[in-house]
């Protein structure tokens, strides 16, 4: 039997990301991470780049759009 491998830890996921390590990482549905990716960054998207029809997010990006994230939820409490 087969196990799938969980990206659970910053170390765990690879350089470049895809919508499903993105959505094991913080467990939420893929579609929602797609939608994230339409989003302009501005409002909370997450930065993204294409290869031909894939998308794909570079971990540092991902890192510094997750810390954008907790600062504006800290200023908001």
């Amino acid at each position: 039997m087969q196990t799938t491998k969980k990206y659970t830890t910053w170390d765990s996921l690879p350089d470049t990301l895809t919508a499903q390590h993105i959505a094991e990482f913080l467990s939420i549905s893929r579609r929602r991470v797609y939608e994230l990716f339409q989003t302009q960054i501005e409002h909370g998207g997450i930065p993204n780049f294409s290869i031909g029809t894939s998308k794909r997010v570079e971990k540092s990006d991902f890192k510094q759009w997750i810390m954008r994230l907790k600062e504006k939820s800290e200023v908001n409490q």
